[in-house]
């Protein structure tokens, strides 16, 4: 049983649930049946609501009238919904950073950068997937941490949250493929380039074609991740 306030115990639930569900634990339309939810978190009625409806806020659970939830589905046309906002609104955020980021903005993109590109040192390929996609994050949060807008960054983590399911089908694709990855190292480095050198609309133009770059792949990998009616 988690123990702690019920409030700490949702923050809990939301965390474990919200992870499965990316992970692929759950697969999209699956019931997310209360009794299955209380055994298998630990974790009482009352805390695991709360966490389902912060899931139905962050659009990775729906509720059904009367019915309870169900895990929501996945789409290509969510999905190019998604990566389109994503991309508009991460090329804003990085083109105000280049305008308002300081000599520290500068240095913690490349020591995030330095530390991305070190990767290739880690040895199994489930650390590899982990410490990459962890370092990968960092790199662009260090990028549009920069933009020095609080609402903005809270809009994109919004987005990020609504993209993560589709994310995961690129990352393992990615991360274990080398020619994969040595193309992201170079649409890293020429990024970071860009941004040293103050070049603004180089700088907003490449981060906006690197989000997008993702979609091909997506998309031949989504109806895998669909299950049949």
């Amino acid at each position: 049983m988690v123990e702690g306030s019920k409030a700490n115990q949702a923050t809990i639930a939301y965390r474990l649930l919200k992870q499965d569900i990316i992970n692929g634990a759950y697969q999209p339309g699956d019931k997310l049946l209360m009794s299955h939810l209380k055994s298998h978190y630990e974790i009482g009625a009352g805390p695991m609501r709360e966490a389902l409806s912060q899931l139905v806020a962050d659009r990775l659970v729906t509720a059904i009238s009367q019915r309870g939830f169900r895990v929501a589905e996945m789409s290509e046309e969510e999905l190019t919904d998604i990566y389109d906002a994503r991309a508009h609104l991460e090329a804003l955020i990085t083109g105000l950073a280049v305008e308002r980021g300081d000599e520290d903005w500068e240095a913690e993109v490349l020591g995030e950068a330095h530390k991305l590109s070190r990767v290739n040192e880690v040895n199994t390929p489930e650390e590899m997937l982990q410490v990459w996609d962890r370092r990968h994050k960092s790199f662009h949060q260090a990028i549009v941490n920069g933009c020095g807008s609080p609402k903005l960054l809270e809009m994109r983590a919004s987005l990020l949250d609504q993209a993560e399911r589709y994310r995961q089908l690129w990352l393992k694709q990615t991360v274990f493929s080398q020619n994969a990855l040595e193309e992201k190292r170079q649409e890293h480095a020429e990024l970071v380039d860009a941004l040293l050198n103050r070049d603004k609309a180089k700088a907003t133009e490449l981060m906006y074609g690197h989000i997008l770059s993702p979609i091909p792949i997506i998309r031949k990998l989504l109806p895998q991740s669909i299950p049949a009616n």
